[in-house]
């Protein structure tokens, strides 16, 4: 085979992508192809020499295409908005959580509870998701998952990736004119440990567990680099299958909107399962896990999380749990989704895996809202793939139930196999500290003259108590039930410094040149005191710092100022106001014509707005009545901040429009009424008020009809209602 034949450059080119297309199926379906690198990277080179003879035989999805040029020094990925948002997956623990969720379903559906629900279940990967889109079967872009609605353009990374198709194949299932698949990009662990082998030999750094080698490389600016690790892509899901000119139903949102068979699509190949999607991924050319299955009934889903934990450690990847999904896509169409998640699916991880450590210190940190957090240094060790040197300890009466003391050896697991907790005390610590722990001690624990830092406790088998007074300010705490705060907000420094790391962050204003450790850095040397202070940096005091280059500074300043137009909503989340995150911040600027109008709202107006409470309405006016928080945003303005206003549409039945039930509906349940409404784009609210726009009334009305009755406002029964969203 490896002998070239005698034919024309089209036939010989064809052969040669055919050849490499096998060898990389087989080396990625774990098989022995019988050709050596050696052979596989002589066809790579001779098929790019004929392609260079004979340019017009080059095609975008030719092996030789997966590499292409790197991005210039300095720049970074376009960020690119999702179609259909990669939302979040609710994560369950136990097997009480996920029977409960499944009760939560049949509620929803007015289902019999004797029914079996059929389940399409999978592993979890523990990788990186991506999205991936493909025209008329050709593969022309990639992107990160990002915050969910956006994320980055990684197309070239995702190229060299050796098993996913570049073109895509036909078979029972016609090829779509537009298709959007979705998976994880992992390193399997074998080629994990391979790869690792491989640096050390070069001399290189090694990398601490797949995941954060996948990220790391689908992060890399040059592709050439990125095919260095040897990634792997196993598909998931298709949010958007669309067929001839895009009016089918599909085209809204498969898996979570209008929901029908594609009009286009020819006869007996719909798609209408998980099970038939996992079958046509694979006609396809998509790499599936092969540990999916179908489940009728919770036990059965039960069953497979219990069978693929107990066998977690001969999977060829990491998972750390299974994916249970409703296997028909019309129910799911019922089912729609929340703000975070779809209704239709959950996640249920695996106990988490434990190891066992020295605790050398806990330290006092301040955060950003004056919460004094302890948390534990150890004795680095590695807990499921990651070495682990810190873990919070949460509160006072964490650490006091634990019955923790610097010396202690104590258990530590990762949460959800991602964050560090210490879990209990293995052996306490006894007697006389051992020789050199004083001296053994993280410098980063110690003053400039040796000794401990406030807020540390390190002497060993010392007891813990919370200090009496802040260990960055001096200013006495007070105590909230389980927390000790530190009252100083507006003087504390690691506060102040905490607010702009978050208005800074991808939860804020998204400003990407600088993270927590430049803005540190800012604060240290004096540039900056508050969030208003970044808009008024200048490039020649930055180049005055240790690190900073003209390049990175220039990059700053002109991140700074694209970034001054603020949309009123994100502008609202990124203040650090208590309970104020990004879900409230959107539902006040969808309320509030101005933040003047925000400023001058008392507690009434406030809490007539569904989803607010008297807790955050009470931290939103507090926030507003502080005249360093009001002078900080003249300061913001005065740097050239802008709010950005959304125009809300016009285009639901219901747009704007607040809208309360009462009664029994007969022909749909309570909660999926509720999600029409939100979908044609009104508000629903638990209790009637002159705000109340309608009322819809099913049998037998309570008190709301009326007060809906005194107050003018219009009602409607469930036919005038279904008639009114037809509209």
């Amino acid at each position: 085979m490896a002998k070239r034949a005698k034919t024309k450059p089209a036939a010989r080119v064809a052969e040669l992508r055919e050849w490499i297309h096998t060898a990389n199926a087989a080396y990625y379906g774990g098989k022995d192809s019988g050709i050596s690198d050696a052979e596989y990277d002589r066809w790579l080179q001779e098929l790019t020499a004929l392609e260079n003879e004979h340019p017009e035989l080059l095609t975008a999805d030719s092996p030789t295409q997966r590499v292409g040029a790197p991005l210039e020094e300095g720049s970074s990925f376009n960020k690119v908005e999702h179609a259909v948002p990669m939302l979040s997956i609710a994560s369950l623990f136990d097997e009480e959580e996920v029977r409960d969720f499944e009760e939560k379903i049949e509620r929803f559906l007015g289902v019999d509870e004797s029914r079996q629900l059929t389940w399409s279940v999978e592993p979890k990967f523990d990788g990186v998701s991506a999205s991936l889109i493909y025209e008329k079967g050709i593969f022309v872009r990639g992107i990160t998952r990002g915050d969910g609605k956006v994320g980055e353009e990684i197309t070239a990374n995702l190229r060299t990736i050796r098993n996913l198709p570049l073109r895509l194949k036909e078979g029972k299932y016609p090829i779509p004119d537009l298709l959007e698949v979705r998976g994880e990009v992992l390193i399997s662990t074998v080629r994990f440990e391979r790869f690792n082998k491989s640096r050390v030999e070069r001399g290189q750094a090694l990398l601490a567990n797949a995941r954060n080698a996948t990220a790391g490389a689908l992060r890399r600016n040059d592709p050439a680099e990125v095919a260095r690790y040897p990634l792997e892509f196993f598909s998931y899901s298709a949010p958007r299958i669309v067929f001839g000119s895009g009016d089918s139903p599909a085209d809204k949102d498969l898996f979570g909107g209008a929901l029908g068979e594609p009009k286009s699509v020819p006869a007996g190949t719909a798609i209408e399962s998980q099970s038939q999607l996992f079958g046509a991924l694979e006609e396809w050319g998509f790499p599936v896990s092969g540990y999916q299955e179908v489940a009728h009934g919770l036990d059965e889903c039960l069953a497979y999380h219990d069978r693929l934990e107990e066998g977690r450690d001969d999977i060829p990847f990491e998972i750390d749990g299974v994916v249970c999904k409703l296997d028909g896509f019309a129910i799911r169409g019922r089912l729609g989704r929340t703000a975070r998640s779809m209704r239709w699916q959950y996640a249920h991880k695996f106990a988490p895996r434990s190891e066992i450590s020295t605790l050398l210190a806990i330290e006092i940190q301040v955060g950003t809202k004056g919460r004094l957090t302890p948390r534990a240094h150890l004795v680095p060790v590695g807990v499921g793939g990651v070495i682990v040197r810190h873990a919070t300890l949460h509160n006072e009466e964490h650490v006091q139930n634990l019955g923790l003391h610097p010396g202690d050896r104590v258990f530590l697991e990762r949460a959800g196999d991602v964050i560090p907790q210490v879990t209990g005390v293995a052996v306490l610590a006894k007697g006389k500290a051992p020789k050199g722990w004083a001296e053994g001690l993280p410098e980063s624990l110690k003053d400039t003259q040796g000794g401990l830092r406030s807020g540390v406790v390190a002497g060993y088998a010392q007891g813990f108590a919370m200090p009496e007074t802040c260990p960055a300010c001096g200013t006495s705490v007070e105590r909230s039930g389980k927390y000790v705060i530190c009252p100083n907000s507006l003087g504390c420094v690691p506060q102040r410094m905490g607010r702009t790391i978050l208005f800074a962050a991808r939860a804020g204003i998204e400003i990407e040149s600088i993270g927590e450790k430049g803005i540190e850095q800012l604060f240290t040397e004096g540039l900056i005191s508050s969030p208003a202070d970044l808009f008024f940096l200048k490039k020649e005091d930055l180049l005055e710092l240790e690190g900073w280059g003209e390049k990175s500074a220039v990059n700053l300043i002109k991140e700074l100022n694209a970034s001054k137009e603020i949309p009123f909503g994100k502008f609202l989340s990124s203040l650090a106001i208590s309970g104020l995150g990004g879900t409230v911040g959107d539902l006040l600027a969808s309320n509030f014509a101005s933040l003047d109008e925000l400023k001058a709202a008392d507690s009434e107006t406030l809490q007539h707005i569904d989803g607010l409470g008297p807790v955050t309405t009470g931290h939103i006016i507090e926030w507003f009545e502080q005249p360093q928080n009001l002078a900080m945003l003249e300061r913001m303005f005065e740097g050239g901040v802008k709010l950005v206003h959304k125009i809300q549409s016009q285009g639901g039945a219901l747009d704007g429009l607040r809208v309360v039930f009462t009664g029994t509906l007969e022909n749909i349940t309570r909660a999926e009424a509720k999600k029409m409404v939100e979908d044609a784009g009104g508000k629903v609210s638990s209790s009637i008020s002159a705000k109340t726009d309608l009322l819809i009334q099913g049998g037998k009305p309570g008190s709301k009809a009326k007060k809906a009755q005194d107050l003018g406002v219009e009602v409607l029964d469930e036919a005038q209602f279904r008639a009114r969203l037809a509209q």
